[in-house]
C-alpha cells in the first residue's frame, strides 16, 4: 500500500523571533510568529506525514489552544507524529517540500535543512528534498511579511 500526503503552513514574519526552517535557525531580522517555534516547513511536513498515514493533522496532535505546546520545538513535534506513523507500519519513501520566502536566500541553507529533516526522521538524506521560491515582490511573501511551506510525502506499508 502506498499513500501520498500533502501539508501546508503559513506564518507571519515578525521582529524578535528567530527564523527556523526545517529545524535550522537562519540568520534574519525576523522570524515566524507561532504558538510553537513557528517552523512552517516542519509543520507542513508533519501534516503531510499525518495525512498520508491517516492519523490526523497537526492541529489534532498539538492543538495551539494547549499551553503545553507554547514555544515547542517543531523537531520534537515531527518526531512524535512520525513515531505514531512508523508504529502503524508506515515507511517514508520520499519527502518533497517548497518554501516561499522572499528573503533571506535559502540556497546556502538547503543542505543543512535537508540533513536536519532527515536526522529528525532517521531516514537517508536522499529521501528528502527542499527548494525555495520567492514571492516575486507580490503578496505577503513577496513583501517579506510571511513564509509559506508546502510538503508532500510518499509513504508505504506492506
Amino acid at each position: 500500500m502506498i499513500r501520498v500526503g500533502l501539508g501546508y503552513d503559513l506564518h507571519r514574519l515578525v521582529e524578535g523571533r528567530p527564523l527556523v526552517l526545517g529545524g535550522v535557525t537562519i540568520p534574519f531580522d525576523r522570524g515566524e510568529d507561532g504558538h510553537s517555534d513557528g517552523d512552517a516547513l516542519l509543520h507542513a511536513i508533519t501534516d503531510a506525514l499525518l495525512g498520508a498515514s491517516g492519523l490526523g493533522d497537526i492541529g489534532e496532535f498539538f492543538p495551539p489552544s494547549d499551553e503545553k505546546w507554547k514555544g515547542a520545538d517543531s523537531r520534537a513535534l515531527l518526531q512524535a507524529a512520525w513515531s505514531e506513523a512508523r508504529d502503524a507500519g508506515w515507511r517514508i519513501e520520499n519527502l518533497d517540500a517548497v518554501i516561499a520566502l522572499q528573503a533571506p536566500k535559502f540556497l546556502p541553507w538547503r543542505q543543512a535543512v535537508r540533513d536536519s529533516i532527515a536526522g529528525v526522521l532517521e531516514i537517508d538524506g536522499e529521501r528528502v528534498f527542499v527548494k525555495a521560491k520567492t514571492g516575486e515582490g507580490l503578496g505577503p511573501v513577496g513583501k517579506s511579511e510571511a513564509v509559506e511551506a508546502w510538503a508532500t510525502c510518499l509513504l508505504s506499508r506492506e
